[in-house]
Parts: C-alpha cells; structure tokens; sequence
C-alpha cells in the first residue's frame, strides 16, 4: 500500500473510531500521516503515540469539517505534501421520528456527511488525478441502500456517499486513482452515543478498519464483517419499500428507548 498510495495519507475523523484505526493500520504500514478531527488535544496526543510506537512524522489539523470552507482549509494546509490517500471517516448520525429531529443538527449532519466528503473527495481526486495515482475510502453504511425510517436524514447521508463513491469509482479509475465505499454495519464505537441508538451485536472498529484497506484497489464497495453482510445481502431480492419497512423496524428498536411514550 505504501508504495501505491505513500507516503502521505489524509484521515479524517481521526481521533477516534474508524478514523482511528485506519491511522493506526495506515501508521503500521509506515505512511506518514495528516490526522483531521476536531479535538487538537486528542489528534496531538495520538501523534505522540504513533511516532512513539512507528516513528510516523504527523500533520494535526484541528478542525470542524461542517464549517465553511473546510475542506479547502485540509488541502490548502496540505499543499506541499505528497499526499496520495484519503480517508474520509468523519460523520457522525441521528435518530428517531424525521418531524421530532432538530434542523440545526441535522443540517450540520449534510454538511459533515456529504458536502465536507464532497469537498475533499474533489480537492484530493484532482491531486491524484494529476499524479497520477492515489485512492480514496468514503464511508458508506448498510443504510445507504434504501430508506430508514427513525434515520432518515443519516440515511439519506449514507445514500448520497455510497452513489458518489460508485461513480467516482469509474470516473478516476482511468486516471489511476482507486475510490472505494465502505459499508460496515452498526459499529462499536462512539457512533451511537451521538445518535441516541442503543447497539446489539457491533463491529469492532479496527476489524472494519482492515477489511475496509484490504478492499482498496480491488472492489468498488465494500461490506466489512459478517453481521454486514448477512444483512444488505438479505435484504437484497426484496423491492426497495419493503427493504425501507424492514429498516424501519430494525432502527426502531434500536431507538425506541428514546421516543417511547408507552
């Protein structure tokens, strides 16, 4: 991968999560990396650690990726590296009833999910594009391929990435760089604190992390563990508004905690 993609890799979401380990399993491959996030003492911290643990050289950029102009912010600081990957792991999701939900937080939610991703997946496609060579990871999720009612706008989110992750995917494959969806089930991480969901059975993060860089280069989407798997591939024969019920259900139970009058 290194040799493919180095020496520099792009990570956004970094602090923690998915976002984490992939600077993890990128740090173990010897990339150097530029770790984006919005908590400086945390990114600062975990730069310590990876150069402690393999000598990775770091770039932390402090950042909420739902302001303006951020994804201009991560390339302009960026511009004299040689960048050749991006990890598009920050977002974050909510839950329960689409009118009960709050406008401010659900339109930061578009902005850090889809036009952030949008914005770098441009900025850094055009850098790859022109050396030549380079991927990108976006993170889809298994609600991306219909409608979930409770989830609806994170859905919806998740949609968008994984339609944007395709075509880029034939887009700049001419041009030599490799674009990939993640779309990993509910996930052990702090995802569902935010989203006010209460998870089961949950991938571990690092098991995403490594299923999603073994992926890179070789599929256009990726479904990372079994649970995954068992449940897009389930779901797959039946029409989309049955699948969107299906859904429906299942997010509700994960959240019924939270908007159950009964």
């Amino acid at each position: 991968m290194l040799a493919k993609y180095g020496p520099w890799a792009v990570v956004t979401g970094a602090s923690s999560g998915i976002g984490r380990e992939m600077a993890i399993r990128l740090a173990e491959a010897r990339f150097n990396l530029v770790l984006v996030g919005r908590r400086k003492s945390a990114l600062d911290q975990f730069a310590v650690d990876l150069m402690a643990r393999h000598g990775t050289d770091t770039l932390v950029i402090a950042i909420d990726l739902a302001g303006a102009g951020a994804s201009e912010t991560v390339e302009a600081a960026t511009v004299d590296l040689n960048v050749g990957l991006l990890i598009a792991a920050a977002g974050f999701g909510t839950s329960g009833p689409l009118l009960d939900t709050a406008l401010d937080q659900e339109m930061e939610m578009i902005q850090v999910n889809c036009a952030a991703v949008f914005g770098l997946s441009q900025g850094f496609g055009r850098r790859f594009a022109e050396r030549k060579g380079g991927g990108i990871v976006l993170m889809s999720s298994i609600v991306a391929f219909q409608g979930v009612p409770f989830s609806a706008n994170y859905a919806a989110t998740k949609a968008y990435v994984q339609s944007l992750a395709e075509a880029m995917h034939v887009e700049l494959a001419p041009r030599g760089v490799d674009v990939l969806a993640s779309a990993p089930g509910p996930v052990d991480s702090g995802f569902a604190a935010r989203a006010g969901m209460k998870m089961g059975a949950a991938l571990k993060p690092a098991n995403v992390a490594q299923a999603t860089l073994d992926a890179l280069g070789r599929k256009t989407t990726v479904l990372p563990g079994v649970m995954s798997k068992a449940l897009s591939y389930s779901l797959v024969p039946l029409p989309r508004r049955v699948r969107a019920r299906i859904m429906g259900r299942v997010m509700y139970g994960m959240t019924k905690h939270a908007h159950d009058t009964g």
